[in-house]
C-alpha cells in the first residue's frame, strides 16, 4: 500500500440547518473559454465531472494549461432566509485556485482574485471567499456557480481544502480533526497505520451516518476503502479510529469529506510513513565524475574579473553593500549583492541561491551583524540576464539536448563562482560558508556543497531538480513543459533529456556532500513533492536532519527561516 489521499465521506440525517454546506465537491468542467459558460441558463450538460480540491491535471487533462470554467448547481433552502438575512448573506469557499479566477453567480460576477490574459496577475496562493447578498438568492431554486480559472502552468484549478458555502459566521458548528501522534504528521514505526478523527457537532440536533475512508498513493492509485458508521450527539465530540493498513514508505494525501442531505465538509492533510526508508538509487552516468571534474576546471580558466560597486544608498554604519559583477562558466556575466559588518573582522559567510524564475535583490541577505552574505543571480535570472535569457517557461530546457551546454550545468557553476568570490574577501572566515535557499535554491544548495568542499554548511528548503522520473510522474510541472517540448521537438528522445537531466539531479550529487545538512519540507507541496526531497536526502551520506511542515506546501512558514539561521549559527560558534 503507497499514500493517502484520505477521503472521509459522512451521510447524516438533521434538521438543523445552521452549519450547512450546500456545496457538493462534483462539477461541470469544461476546457476553454466562452462567456456564456457564466449564464445561468447554459447547458451545461456534457460537460466532464471532476472534483474540487484536485488539481485537473491528475482528473484527465494531464499537461493542459490555460482557460477553463467549472460550473455547479444548487439550491438554498428557504429554511436559510431568515439566518441569511440576519448575517448578511452566504459565505463561498472556493479555497485556493491556481492560478487567476473570475466567478460568478446565476451570471453576475460576485469576485475575482488574479487578473485573466492580457492582463495575467497570478493569485494561486490567495483564498477566495466571496459573499453572497441574500437579496441575489434563488430561494428553493436552482442557482449557478460558474467559475472562470486561468492557469499559467503546473498543477490548475480548485485546489485548496475547505471548500463550501455556508451562512455567514456559522460554518463552524461541524468540525473534523484527524488526531496525529506526531505533530509533523509522519508514522516512523513499522506496522498497522492507524488513524484517529475528532468529529464535533455544535448543532441543536444529533448526527448519523458513515465515514468513508479513502488512500491514495502520491503517484495517484488507490491503496484501501474503509467504511464506518458515525452517530454524535447535538453539543458533542467523538472519536473514530480508522484503520488503514501497513503502508510502504513514502507520502500519502488526505482529504475528509462530510456529506449528506444538503450538507458536506471536506479538509485535506498529508502524512508520511518511514520517509527515510524510501528508495530511488541513482542514476548516474558512467562520465559523472569527469563530467562535473571538467567543468571545474573549465570554469577555474575563466578570469572571474570580480567587480565590487559600492552601493550608498543602501549602506549603513553597521553594514555596507555591493552590487557585484563577475565572469562564470563560458565567460557568462552574472552578479550579485554582497553585504558585510563595516567593523573589521573575519565572519562567517552565507551564499544565498534563488528560487526559480525569481529575483535576488539586497533585502533578501541576512539582517544580523555576525555574518557576510552574498545573494546571487545565477545566470538567466535577476540582474544576470546579459548573455543568456531564455526566460520562464523555457528555462530548464535550456540547451537540455546537449549535456555540455545545459542551462544548470552553467548555474550550478554560477554557485561555485560565487564561493570563489566570498574565498576572496579578506573578511571571510573560510573555515565557515554555508549555502542555503528553497526550491530552486534547495537544488543549488546541495549541487553547492556536493561540488565545493569550500562549503561547512547546507540548508536546503523544498527541493527542486530531484529524481526526475518520479518527478515528472508525481507532480503536473514542470513534467508539463517538457512534454510540450518533445511534441515541438520529436527528434529528441525522452531518454537522452533523462541522460541530460540525470547530471544536474541532486539525488545523484547528494553522495558527495560531507558537510552537515539541515533540510525543511511541506507535507503538502505539489511543486516539489517531499517524495523527491527525500530521494536526494535518503543519498546524503553525511551527518543529516530534516524539519517537515505538515500544513505547508511549497512555501514554507515564516518561522523556519529563523530556524535555520539559528542552524546555522549555532554550527558556527554564535549561539550558546
Amino acid at each position: 500500500m503507497k499514500l493517502l489521499n484520505l477521503l472521509l465521506i459522512l451521510a447524516f440525517l438533521f434538521h438543523d440547518l445552521n452549519s450547512q454546506n450546500l456545496l457538493k465537491f462534483d462539477w461541470k468542467f469544461q476546457t476553454g473559454d466562452n462567456p456564456e459558460w457564466a449564464e445561468a441558463g447554459y447547458n451545461d450538460g456534457n460537460w466532464a465531472t471532476i472534483t474540487a480540491g484536485t488539481n485537473w491535471e491528475s482528473q484527465g487533462f494531464s499537461n493542459y494549461d490555460g482557460f477553463a470554467w467549472y460550473r455547479q448547481t444548487l439550491v438554498i433552502p428557504s429554511k436559510l432566509k431568515k439566518e441569511a438575512f440576519a448575517n448578511n448573506g452566504l459565505i463561498l469557499n472556493l479555497g485556493t485556485i491556481d492560478d487567476a479566477d473570475y466567478t460568478y453567480w446565476n451570471g453576475e460576477r460576485i469576485g475575482n482574485n488574479g487578473e485573466m490574459p492580457p492582463n495575467y496577475l497570478g493569485a494561486y496562493d490567495k483564498q477566495r471567499l466571496y459573499t453572497i447578498p441574500p437579496e441575489k438568492i434563488l430561494w428553493d431554486q436552482a442557482n449557478v456557480i460558474a467559475v472562470r480559472v486561468f492557469d499559467d502552468g503546473g498543477g490548475g484549478g480548485i485546489i485548496g481544502d475547505e471548500i463550501g458555502c455556508y451562512v455567514k459566521g456559522l460554518e463552524q458548528l461541524l468540525t473534523i480533526e484527524p488526531q496525529f501522534a506526531r505533530p509533523d504528521h509522519l508514522f516512523l514505526e513499522k506496522g498497522t497505520i492507524r488513524i484517529p478523527i475528532k468529529i464535533t457537532n455544535q448543532m441543536k440536533t444529533s448526527l448519523k451516518g458513515t465515514v468513508t475512508l479513502k488512500l491514495l498513493s502520491d503517484f495517484g492509485s488507490s491503496v484501501a476503502v474503509v467504511n464506518l458508521p458515525v452517530s454524535v450527539k447535538a453539543g458533542k465530540s467523538t472519536t473514530l479510529t480508522l484503520v488503514a493498513g501497513e503502508l510502504a514508505p513514502g507520502f500519502y494525501n488526505g482529504s475528509f469529506l462530510f456529506s449528506g442531505e444538503n450538507n458536506n465538509k471536506k479538509m485535506d492533510f498529508s502524512i508520511g510513513v518511514r520517509p527515510e526508508e524510501i528508495v530511488s538509487p541513482t542514476d548516474r552516468p558512467d562520465d559523472f565524475d569527469t563530467y562535473w571534474m571538467r567543468a571545474k576546471r573549465e570554469l577555474a580558466a575563466v578570469d572571474p574579473q570580480f567587480k565590487l560597486i559600492r552601493q550608498d544608498s543602501l549602506s549603513t554604519a553597521a553594514k555596507e553593500v555591493y552590487l557585484v559583477e563577475m565572469r562564470s562558466l563560458g565567460n557568462v556575466l552574472v552578479r550579485g549583492w554582497y553585504t558585510k559588518p563595516v567593523k573589521p573582522g573575519k565572519y562567517p559567510a552565507i551564499l544565498h541561491v534563488q528560487g526559480y524564475s525569481s529575483v535576488m535583490i539586497p533585502a533578501y541577505a541576512y539582517q544580523g551583524n555576525d555574518m557576510i552574505s552574498f545573494n546571487l543571480n545565477i545566470r538567466g535570472h535577476g540582474n544576470s540576464r546579459d548573455n543568456i535569457n531564455p526566460g520562464f517557461p523555457g528555462y530548464m530546457q535550456y540547451n537540455v539536448n546537449d549535456k555540455e551546454l545545459y542551462v544548470y550545468r552553467g548555474a550550478y557553476m554560477d554557485c561555485i563562482r560565487a564561493v570563489d568570490f566570498l574565498c576572496s574577501q579578506e573578511c571571510t572566515d573560510t573555515s565557515r560558508i554555508a549555502v542555503e535557499g528553497g526550491s530552486q535554491g534547495g537544488a543549488l544548495s546541495f549541487a553547492t556543497a556536493a561540488l565545493d568542499s569550500r562549503i561547512d554548511l547546507c540548508a536546503p528548503d523544498v527541493p527542486f531538480l530531484s529524481d526526475f522520473k518520479d518527478y515528472f510522474k508525481v507532480a503536473a510541472w514542470p513534467g508539463g513543459e517538457f512534454a510540450n517540448y518533445f511534441k515541438e521537438h520529436p527528434e529528441v528522445t525522452e531518454e537522452e533529456i533523462y541522460t541530460t537531466l540525470s547530471y544536474i539531479d541532486i539525488k545523484n550529487l547528494a553522495p558527495w556532500i560531507t558537510v552537515p545538512v539541515h533540510m525543511s519540507v511541506g507535507l503538502r507541496d505539489v511543486t516539489c513533492p517531499p517524495h523527491i526531497n527525500f530521494a536526494a536526502y535518503n543519498q546524503l551520506k553525511t551527518e543529516k536532519e530534516y524539519k517537515i511542515y505538515p500544513f505547508a506546501g511549497h512555501g514554507l512558514p515564516s518561522e523556519n527561516y529563523e530556524l535555520k539561521m539559528n542552524w546555522i549559527k549555532k554550527h558556527f560558534g554564535l549561539l550558546e
